[in-house]
């Protein structure tokens, strides 16, 4: 059996995630004290208590999830795979993981991932929605009509849709004149993976070039181009891109059962990957990692 790490993005946070970790592990309490001072900040202390409305904030979501992650794999002891691969905020957790990033420059860049995107769009002018029931060709067609993005193609059935609010309210409704089973906005302070996020790809492209990225141990499975990137240059790139266009995971999870790939083990909190790739590739088994 083949096997590679998975790595969540946003949606995945719950208050009180990996404080067993924190308390019994000091590999994984290493981890979030590290990420604290790189912050210069008790984010730990958010993670571990809430309130959940402070969590879900994209400034600390995405670090936050991304600690957690790293501190599961270090307690787990778990050897890294072949390749490793990640949803959204999860290619930097991913890249973490697997050498490319410095544990304190990763959560300073998710720390500004977070707030560039906030600053991009003002709060109640974006929305970010979900359309399930649809396959994603339709609800391309539909997106194109309204010039609206596609933010996650994440299985069949389930896509992620992110712009303007009007014009994502838009496409809802015509998402459900087509037949969506349900289609609605998500609880995210941002839109994700969409053309109005320009100013923060800037903002990332001008940080991603003064921090270090080496070659990373296992190759990032992207999903920008649904192969396996290594150059530091394309991991740039790629980490750019996705700023403003869609994730792949639907092609990413078929790609990796191409390459051979048997099973998803994800890393992190919550089962979302798991789930999805028992829905994208029934040949592929899925499955959390045991710390």
């Amino acid at each position: 059996m083949s096997s590679i790490l998975v790595f969540p993005g946003q949606g995945s946070q719950a208050v009180g995630m990996g404080y067993e970790l924190y308390k019994n592990n000091a590999a994984a309490r290493a981890v979030f004290d590290e990420v604290d001072d790189a912050l210069n900040q008790k984010l730990s202390n958010i993670i571990f208590n809430g309130p959940m409305e402070d969590l879900t904030l994209t400034t600390n979501v995405q670090p936050a999830i991304m600690a957690v992650s790293i501190a599961m794999l270090r307690a787990s002891g778990a050897e890294l795979t072949k390749y490793v691969a990640g949803h959204s905020l999860g290619e930097y957790t991913a890249l973490c993981a697997a050498g490319a990033i410095s544990l304190a420059d990763t959560a300073k860049l998710l720390r500004l991932r977070g707030d560039a995107m906030q600053r991009a769009v003002p709060v109640g002018r974006g929305l970010t929605a979900v359309i399930l029931g649809l396959d994603i060709e339709t609800v391309r067609d539909i997106c194109a009509k309204n010039d609206c993005d596609v933010a996650n193609d994440n299985s069949p059935g389930q896509v992620v849709i992110s712009g303007a609010k009007e014009i994502v309210e838009k496409t809802l409704d015509d998402a459900r004149a087509m037949g969506a089973k349900r289609a609605m906005p998500l609880a995210l302070s941002v839109p994700v993976h969409c053309r109005i996020q320009v100013p923060a790809a800037d903002e990332m492209r001008d940080a991603l070039l003064q921090t270090e990225i080496k070659t990373p141990v296992a190759p990032l499975i992207s999903n920008k181009t649904c192969t396996p990137i290594s150059k530091p240059d394309e991991i740039r790139d790629a980490l750019v891109y996705q700023i403003t266009h869609g994730v792949r995971w639907r092609e990413s999870v078929l790609a990796m059962h191409d390459m051979g790939i048997t099973e998803t083990i994800e890393v992190g909190p919550g089962a979302v990957l798991t789930g999805l790739t028992k829905r994208i590739c029934p040949e592929m088994d899925g499955k959390k990692l045991e710390v």
